[in-house]
């Protein structure tokens, strides 16, 4: 049962971490999909497939950093509204999210199918991989449709508060994805193409159900609000003040990761393998660390809408020492079990296996604590409509520290994959200063995307 959950009272610290540990668990499970499907893949293919699969997850990861990224934009509005106690304007608001996602779905699919081959050949993905690569994201695009309704659900319901719905949902499409990976890519033979089947068939079945709970549950589909559809520009102005620059942010970053991962295909097969492999371990660690970013950033768009700044600033200070606290805790955990994270990915070989301890303990050490305070703070800025800061800091991590930083190290001083590395692990730091002045500086305090007059 849904349990909306008033994020304005009651302690701090408590909410946050109520609040915050379903989202824990959906994120790890929703991780498990890209996860699952290079444990998979790489026990079937080997290091082909993963070389493969974890190229196109580069791609994958923009489409979805568009999607949660524009959707992002309707659950804060959502979430001031409700910290307004406007029922009206959240349900206005679920319906011009919902216009906006459908048209943006379409955009993404035909410039996704356009674009994907000639980035892979711009990537220099390896010759043995590029058609697997190819076979997978073909699939991936077409379901982009079934990304963005999902996304858009899961984010609404937590900004109204309530983080064990969006759980279920990923909860169902885990199990489904996870049934259907260890079925098309083995039994059946259908290599890394059957891993993209698995993936957008699993979203698709969750999203249907979750929008046959929101219609039980009566949220947002009241016979109401279906006669009096109108398109509301204001609200998809609002939507689109936050959606676009948290999309552009998360684009930026995942782009980058595209980027590196190129520089690191010129390395050879077991180097891009291992890198994509250390990647997916370092998404595990940085879970705790975005579950606490979504929940700050519900937390202070109610908060805005009620207009209690000083609890918005109290969940920042809170989140901020427990995100750290959190994330030192998983990074000692990795560094002391590098070896044998990376062997849970099957038949890699040893040059892999070694590389990818390598990339562990370069990029998920001290600069992961770093990455835990830029992170919550940017969700502390989306949250409260400035979205513009979150996508300055993204704009500081890719392009002016880790693309040139690493090219720098790699190319220019000879350092090899390891420079790639070292460029990655030093980006988060200006950033964080940038987020800690913003939240220190008295502007923020102003912002609201809401009319309190509207009921």
């Amino acid at each position: 049962m849904t349990e909306e959950q008033n994020l304005l009272t009651g302690s701090v610290p408590k909410k946050l971490a109520l609040f915050a540990i379903p989202l824990l668990l959906a994120n790890v499970l929703q991780s498990f999909y890209n996860v699952v499907d290079m444990v998979v893949v790489g026990q079937v293919v080997g290091d082909t497939g993963l070389a493969a699969i974890g190229n196109a997850s580069k791609l994958c990861y923009i489409i979805n950093s568009i999607c949660i990224g524009m959707t992002m934009g309707g659950a804060v509005l959502i979430a001031q509204y409700k910290g307004a106690n406007d029922k009206k304007g959240q349900a206005e608001s679920f319906q011009m999210l919902t216009l906006l996602s459908l048209v943006s779905s379409l955009l993404v699919t035909i410039v996704g199918l356009a674009a994907y081959q000639p980035l892979f050949k711009m990537l220099s993905v390896p010759a043995d991989a590029y058609q697997d690569a190819c076979d997978y994201m073909k699939i991936i695009c077409c379901g982009t449709v079934f990304v963005f309704g999902y996304n858009e659900v899961c984010s609404v319901l937590k900004g109204l508060g309530d983080s064990k719905s969006p759980l279920y949902c990923v909860g169902i499409a885990t199990i489904i994805n996870v049934a259907l990976d260890i079925i098309l890519v083995g039994p059946l033979g259908m290599g890394t193409a059957g891993a993209a089947y698995a993936t957008i068939t699993a979203q698709g079945i969750s999203f249907v159900i979750s929008l046959f709970y929101l219609k039980r549950r009566k949220i947002f589909f009241s016979m109401e609000n279906h006669r009096k559809f109108t398109i509301q520009w204001d609200k998809l102005a609002a939507i689109v003040k936050v959606g676009l620059p948290t999309a552009i942010q998360m684009v930026v970053v995942n782009t980058a990761y595209l980027l590196v991962a190129g520089m690191l295909n010129q390395f050879g097969t077991a180097v891009s393998a291992a890198s994509n492999v250390g990647l997916q371990i370092n998404t595990f660690a940085g879970m705790s660390c975005w579950a606490t970013g979504q929940a700050v950033t519900a937390m202070v768009g109610q908060c805005m809408g009620a207009g209690q700044i000083e609890r918005a600033r109290k969940v920042v200070k809170v989140s901020l020492v427990m995100n750290v606290a959190v994330t030192l805790g998983v990074v000692i955990g990795v560094q002391i079990f590098a070896r044998q994270l990376i062997l849970l990915f099957g038949n890699i070989s040893p040059e892999a296996v070694n590389d990818g301890i390598y990339y562990l303990r370069i990029c998920c050490g001290i600069n992961s604590l770093i990455y835990a305070v830029m992170y919550t703070l940017d969700s502390f800025a989306i949250g409260a409509g400035a979205a513009n800061i979150a996508m300055l800091n993204a704009l500081l991590d890719a392009v002016i520290v880790r693309l040139p930083v690493s090219w720098f190290f790699a190319f220019t001083l000879s350092l090899g994959f390891p420079g790639v590395y070292y460029g990655q692990a030093l980006s988060p730091i200006l950033p964080a200063i940038v987020g800690l002045f913003y939240f220190r500086s008295k502007g923020w305090e102003r912002k609201t995307l809401i009319r309190k007059n509207h009921n």
